[in-house]
């Protein structure tokens, strides 16, 4: 996966310096309160909702457990239509097939749609380093643009700009991207809209290139499917000559059929809506209609390692509604920056650590940013069981173990800074595996009780300065059985 986020501090501290601003929770406690509250509305009703939602985790089952059968056949399917299929192994690889095929046309501008798999491997900063300017065209995604930030919502890049940021973005940024904000311009909704139409429409016209991702790929047929809400998608796909669009290999269903399901699900989980406003699909290309040349990259980027792991891979079924962001209230304080990935909440908290390895500072904090509380996976569209993919997660982290890397099974050291605990469960494994061991033990801390410390000492003192340790009983539970029940009704004591 992309460095492009890496270098910046574990989650934890992150955290610590966004709850500090008050702006920002209070852009981010609005827009998730409203979203989560309409989507509750959509989907209630559907009658038959836990029946999509378990055809949703069925199909991704089925079609992960032989994605290399589907993705031959749709690389078969794609190809007799008229596209080109690449294959690209990680980022690297991806940003150079993709530069490669700008500079063939002879172009040093493209036109992106909104597309998490290009943000993954970092592809804008790749073309720059190019001479190819991308011009983001999703509304959000140009707000990010413009204000020289990073997306921190999957469904809404710049959940945490409020309109007034929004109008300071435009009047201080256009200019220097193209088509300057209008004189005058106010924060109501509709002349920010104004101004961003505006500014993109001249893009759009004189684009040669477009470059998209797709929220899912058809085997059966070839066609890739872009949901979304603005109509800059579409003309992103159909305007320019050719059009390049890089998309993970999870993204993959097997038929029309299968589609069908998910095309209920997302539009309800994501933005609260009974069906997305645009659905684009294509197939290769068509004479006379849409792009003359078509390609498609196909990335791995990690994902088949994370195939490999038999809790982790269910993560694999993700299809990006951000249903989990909404309620979750780590996500809700922190926001999404602090995940310090393209992919921020619960589902980046899991599928980031798979994709890049835990073995950076911040990808080793990314499964203890969760409290557990569940809400998540409740209403998750294909029943990704996120907390047990955390708690996995967090073993793999302190005792480290097997792993696959690159395709290749590697060992994983524990680690750092857990010594004390591993070698305290040690201990403990070994007392519970002793009776004698652990009754002497129990009669001497009773016995010494009162000199037993009331916080812990070391690394433990943090933990004991906001809660009370447990009192140590006068006796033994053992003791106690035996002084007044095992001589009653015949006991031993065990």
């Amino acid at each position: 996966m992309s460095g492009t986020y890496l270098g910046m501090p574990a989650f934890p501290a992150a955290a610590h310096e966004a709850v500090r601003d008050r702006t920002l929770r209070g852009n981010l406690r609005h827009a998730t309160h409203t979203i989560r509250a309409k989507r509750a509305k959509a989907v209630a009703e559907v009658s038959d909702w836990a029946a999509l939602r378990e055809a949703g985790r069925q199909i991704k089952d089925h079609t992960l457990r032989h994605l290399d059968r589907y993705l031959v056949q749709l690389e078969e399917s794609v190809t007799a239509a008229g596209g080109v299929v690449h294959w690209a192994a990680d980022a690297d690889e991806a940003n150079r097939i993709v530069a490669e095929l700008v500079r063939a046309t002879g172009e040093s501008e493209v036109v992106k749609v909104k597309s998490m798999a290009t943000q993954e491997i970092g592809l804008n900063e790749a073309l720059e380093a190019e001479g190819i300017r991308a011009y983001e065209t999703d509304l959000a995604e140009l707000i990010v643009q413009l204000g020289k930030d990073r997306p921190s919502h999957i469904l809404v890049p710049a959940i945490h700009r409020n309109r007034g940021e929004i109008r300071d973005i435009f009047r201080s940024e256009m200019a220097e991207w193209g088509r300057p904000a209008p004189e005058g311009l106010t924060d109501t909704p509709a002349e920010l809209a104004e101004a961003a139409r505006l500014h993109l429409r001249e893009k759009f016209l004189r684009a040669k290139v477009g470059i998209s991702g797709a929220n899912f790929m058809v085997a059966e047929t070839g066609t890739l499917v872009v949901v979304e809400s603005e109509g800059n998608g579409r003309m992103c796909v159909t305007l320019p000559e050719t059009l390049i669009s890089v998309v993970g290999i999870e993204k993959i269903v097997p038929t029309w059929r299968d589609l069908e399901v998910f095309l209920q699900t997302l539009p309800r989980s994501s933005t609260a809506e009974r069906m997305n406003p645009y659905t684009s699909t294509w197939t290769g290309t068509t004479d006379e209609d849409g792009p003359n040349t078509f390609h498609l990259v196909l990335l791995d980027n990690g994902r088949t390692d994370t195939l490999a792991d038999q809790v982790g891979r269910q993560a694999l079924r993700c299809i990006r509604c951000s249903a989990c962001l909404n309620v979750c209230p780590v996500y809700e304080r922190a926001g999404g920056h602090a995940y310090g990935s393209v992919y921020p909440g619960p589902i980046g908290a899991i599928l980031s650590p798979q994709l890049r390895g835990t073995q950076s500072e911040i990808d080793a904090s990314l499964p203890y940013a969760s409290s557990l509380c569940g809400a998540c996976y409740e209403v998750c569209p294909v029943a990704i069981d996120i907390p047990e993919v955390l708690v996995h997660l967090r073993e793999r982290v302190v005792q480290g173990g097997p792993v696959t890397r690159g395709g290749n099974k590697v060992v994983l050291r524990p680690a750092k800074g857990h010594a004390a605990e591993r070698a305290a469960m040690r201990a403990s494994r070994w007392a519970f595996g002793h009776p004698g061991v652990l009754r002497t033990g129990q009669r001497l801390a009773s016995r010494s009780r009162r000199f037993l410390p009331r916080t812990l000492p070391g690394p433990g003192r943090a933990w004991s300065a906001s809660r009370d340790l447990p009192q140590v009983p006068a006796e033994p539970f053992r003791d106690w059985w035996q002084r007044t029940r095992g001589g009653k009704d015949g006991g031993d004591g065990k």
